[in-house]
């Protein structure tokens, strides 16, 4: 039996960025995880090829770079340095045009400029409200809920930003938010593929928003990616814990969360070593594996256990990696080297595919999300090589349907993952002719190859639960816990995805959790929402 004053379930981001702030308020702090390492979803490996990393599941963070939590622990003291390639993002077009995200706004301008006359202008008057108030806008969409001090500010700058002009414009889905002052194709295809990184519908309220923020996070600090890959950002994580006397210990899956008189008191692991926790245990677990399943159903609240019984994950994830022998030979090349590339004929089509997997069906023209790893940080392959990966969203196994391209059946054992792959890698050679040539070695990942990897990405579900709007805020995970990490068990804290504001890499939840069992120690008080 050990005894410290926290423990923490789970070593990825979320739970090492709670570990770490607890370490700083002089907490002893256990981190256990089940893999044999840390990371969770931020891990490479060199599995398919041993001269190229890959990184197995995320790979770019700008919401790492622009959180204030991550910087203030200075991980680049701990072996953590950013890469960034020539061009943020880059989307080809059928037509040989490319829609470009450059860091230097006036690139990018430039580049809608030639394309559209009018659209360059337009695009840095874009830039401009966001200076006024993009920083407290990402402050207060990743602050607890309610984020009173961080929407202060943002109601102090919306005049400046255009008002309810501006309001307008964060309401606008993202199927429109592009043709707003824009002419050409390029600003809505930028906006609408970044809103495609969450499963919100392109055409439903809410997708301009994070279209908006995604976009202008590339436009201000650029999709990074951290020197020898995404597992370097874990481990530097890890190794700042260490420093300040911080205790991890993988191959260590927890079975329970000991509750006893209300209170989590521990948890006990695979192997049967108990461990207890004096403080508070903080879970960076999917909240459906963490209410009623490491804790009992008679100790979860009863607000929340009803409101898990409508708790929806977001759509499954196939991802492949390829480890190429030259860089991808596109048939019109970009201005400048993107890291990440979206594939779709256009925002039609994008709509298209996202609205597929809502309603259960494999899309026979996937949208996909790509990422040119070699090019962002040379350490990745070879000189001359590149490791390469893309991603797309499929529906969970049980919610299919049907396939939009009548081959693939949805159980995704080998034949599925293999077809589907090959329907992924035909959209690239149609934009590259010759890419196929140009594949050494390939591994596919369907959503049972994530979930084994990672027991929270359940059925590929990347995002703890869905981002849709009637899932998010106080409402996430469930009505009942309005947005908090508190459980309504004391001692006990939702540190995952799965709380508000849900997924991506900026270790908001973990930093929530580990600000609420701090304040609640200091004040001796109870969760007022137990029951």
């Amino acid at each position: 039996m050990t005894h410290h004053d926290a423990i923490v379930v789970g070593a990825g981001p979320n739970g090492l960025v709670a570990a770490n702030r607890l370490a700083d308020a002089g907490w002893s702090v256990l981190v256990l995880e089940a893999q044999s390492e840390v990371g969770g979803a931020v891990r490479s490996d060199r599995e398919l090829d041993p001269d190229f990393v890959q990184d197995t599941f995320s790979a770019f963070y700008p919401l790492a770079a622009a959180s204030q939590g991550i910087a203030s622990f200075g991980l680049e003291e701990h072996g953590l340095t950013w890469r960034h390639a020539p061009a943020v993002l880059g989307h080809p077009m059928p037509d040989g045009q490319w829609a470009m995200l450059h860091r230097d706004r006036e690139v990018t301008a430039r580049l809608m400029e030639e394309q559209h006359p009018g659209d360059g202008r337009a695009w840095l008057d874009l830039c401009e409200v966001w200076d006024v108030i993009g920083e407290q806008l990402v402050t207060a969409l990743i602050s607890p809920f309610p984020p009173v001090r961080a929407g202060v500010g943002v109601l102090a700058r919306l005049r400046k930003a255009g008002g309810l002009d501006f309001v307008k414009t964060l309401l606008t889905p993202a199927t429109e938010m592009g043709r707003r002052g824009f002419g050409g194709p390029s600003a809505g295809l930028l906006l609408a593929g970044n809103a495609g990184h969450s499963d919100l519908p392109l055409d439903a309220m809410g997708s301009g928003v994070f279209g908006l923020l995604m976009t202008m996070l590339g436009q201000t600090v650029g999709f990074p990616v951290p020197e020898g890959g995404a597992g370097m950002l874990a481990t530097s994580l890890r190794r700042r814990l260490e420093s300040r006397g911080g205790e991890v210990v993988c191959d260590a899956e927890v079975r329970e969360v000991l509750v006893e008189g209300g209170r989590a008191i521990g948890v006990v692991t695979a192997d049967g070593h108990r461990h207890e926790a004096r403080r508070a245990v903080v879970a960076d677990v999917i909240a459906s594996h963490l209410f009623g399943g490491l804790v009992a159903d008679e100790h979860v609240p009863a607000k929340v256990r009803r409101g898990m019984r409508d708790f929806q994950l977001d759509p499954g994830t196939v991802k492949v990696d390829w480890a190429l022998d030259a860089p991808v030979p596109w048939a019109s090349a970009p201005a400048y080297a993107p890291g990440t590339f979206h594939v779709a004929d256009s925002v039609e089509q994008m709509t298209e595919a996202l609205g597929q997997v809502a309603a259960g069906v494999i899309p026979a023209a996937p949208f996909m999300l790509a990422g040119q790893m070699t090019t962002s940080d040379p350490t990745r392959s070879p000189a001359g090589t590149e490791s390469l990966w893309a991603y797309t969203h499929v529906p969970q196994p049980e919610r299919t349907v049907r396939d939009g391209g009548e081959e693939v059946r949805g159980v995704w054992d080998e034949s599925d993952r293999e077809r589907f792959a090959d329907r992924m890698q035909a959209r690239i050679e149609r934009l590259a002719p010759g890419f196929g040539s140009t594949i050494r070695a390939r591994r596919v990942l369907g959503p049972r190859e994530m979930e084994q990897r990672d027991a929270n990405l359940v059925g590929g579900a990347i995002n703890g639960g869905t981002s849709q709007v009637h899932q998010e805020l106080f409402l996430r995970p469930v009505p009942g816990m309005l947005g908090r990490p508190e459980t309504g068990i004391a001692g006990l804290y939702l540190g995952s995805a799965s709380a508000h504001p849900g997924g991506g890499v900026h270790g908001a939840p973990g930093m929530n959790a580990a600000r609420a069992a701090l304040f609640h120690s200091r004040v001796g008080r109870v969760d007022p929402r137990r029951r």
